[in-house]
């Protein structure tokens, strides 16, 4: 087979020895035992019979077939099956003797093949007669395959530059000539391909005159997208998980870090997740996943916000030394709570009208002012109660303030 005929289908015969399968003399020989053929291409295979002459004239074929599904009891016509629906042609010739045998031959085509198509194909005829069913075993072996670009580093040292390949699984006949593509456009003849490291570039390869037949795109990481788990506020002490992908051919890398408020990074994860399994409010900030593989790398950052309930209440008084009655005092309360609480103030544990967020302030104290004060510092995430401050209220040659 020449190379005209072998890139006509896109087909390698590795292996091209008569397979027979005889029954009462019957015989059935195929043109090649394994086939090789790159995905979307057409896939053409065929196969003679042979019988003995002296049967001639009591037979009649009535059906053939090529399966590759069921067995060879109840086997799936390929021109029924739903899989190659539109892609199937199967035709036989007439059958003609000479000397003491009689042969027929037929022919299977698939067209736009596809990498589910990888099967053993066998071929069957029925005739007329009692027990008349053959089937031609072994079979053939077809094994669809992409072109692929591999990609590897030119120089160990120069990370900067990149080889690509254009290779196949299936060992195409002669010596065919490559072409290699940029962003859909030709660059390129040969196998191989030397290139530079540039974000926004994809590259594939095809056999020169096959040029429909391309390979898989490879590229670098795309802007990678980042989602937390579960969505929504985070509350601290849940568990949360932040995901990056990112599209790239060959696979990207992932590796997770911290940013400093001074813009520095802190390594946190290699790996397509960082899970917190318990997470705390220092963990709010920002993170950033970077994507990297052999043709160049991109990142992106999130900032998560852990929510949580109020800490470290506290009630102070403004002036803090002694109360001196008419004087200007104020009662403040303050809280570390995400998202900022509101606060309730109370005077000896009765609640006070007073405003959920603003200071209070007396502008001229007086004795019936004096008692035990303290605040409840809540959002929806928690309540907590300050310490108690005592305000004694007395003249000016009698003041104090007891905490």
């Amino acid at each position: 087979m020449n190379l005209r005929s072998a890139a006509r289908g896109f087909l390698a015969f590795l292996l091209s020895v008569p397979v027979l399968q005889g029954n009462d003399e019957w015989t059935v020989t195929y043109s090649s035992s394994n086939v090789c053929a790159l995905r979307g291409a057409t896939f053409d295979i065929s196969c003679t019979y042979e019988y003995p002459d002296n049967v001639q004239h009591l037979l009649t074929i009535v059906n053939t077939l090529w399966f590759t599904k069921g067995d060879k009891y109840q086997p799936v016509d390929l021109e029924n099956d739903t899989d190659y629906t539109g892609r199937v042609e199967s035709s036989c010739e007439d059958v003609s003797c000479t000397g003491s045998r009689c042969h027929g031959k037929c022919s299977l085509r698939i067209k736009d093949l596809r990498q589910s198509d990888s099967a053993v194909y066998k071929f069957r005829l029925t005739t007329n007669q009692p027990g008349g069913e053959y089937t031609g075993d072994p079979g053939v072996t077809l094994s669809v395959t992409d072109l692929q670009v591999k990609v590897s580093f030119l120089y160990p040292t120069d990370p900067t530059r990149v080889k690509l390949e254009c290779h196949s699984m299936c060992n195409l006949a002669g010596d065919p000539r490559y072409i290699w593509f940029r962003n859909g456009q030709n660059v390129l003849q040969g196998i191989n391909y030397w290139i530079y490291i540039q974000y926004g570039y994809n590259y594939s390869c095809a056999v020169e005159g096959y040029e429909h037949f391309l390979s898989p795109l490879v590229y670098s990481p795309k802007t990678p997208s980042v989602t937390v788990s579960p969505s929504g506020e985070i509350e601290e002490g849940s568990s949360v998980t932040l995901s990056c992908s990112s599209d790239a051919n060959p696979a990207a890398n992932y590796t997770w870090f911290r940013v400093n408020r001074d813009g520095s990074s802190r390594y946190m994860n290699q790996g397509q997740q960082l899970i917190f399994k318990l997470i705390l409010s220092s963990d709010s900030g920002q993170f950033r996943c970077d994507t990297v593989n052999k043709l160049g790398e991109r990142s992106f950052s999130i900032s998560i916000n852990v929510k949580y309930g109020p800490k470290h209440i506290s009630v102070l008084s403004s002036p803090s030394g002694g109360i001196k009655e008419g004087s200007s005092v104020t009662l403040s309360c303050s809280s570390d709570a995400n998202p900022a609480a509101e606060y309730t103030w109370f005077k000896n544990n009765q609640p006070l009208l007073w405003g959920p967020r603003q200071p209070h302030t007396f502008p001229s104290v007086r004795p019936e002012d004096r008692g035990t004060y303290r605040c409840q510092a809540e959002n929806k995430y928690g309540q907590l109660s300050s310490n108690l401050l005592f305000m004694d209220v007395q003249y000016e040659w009698n003041i104090g303030l007891i905490c």
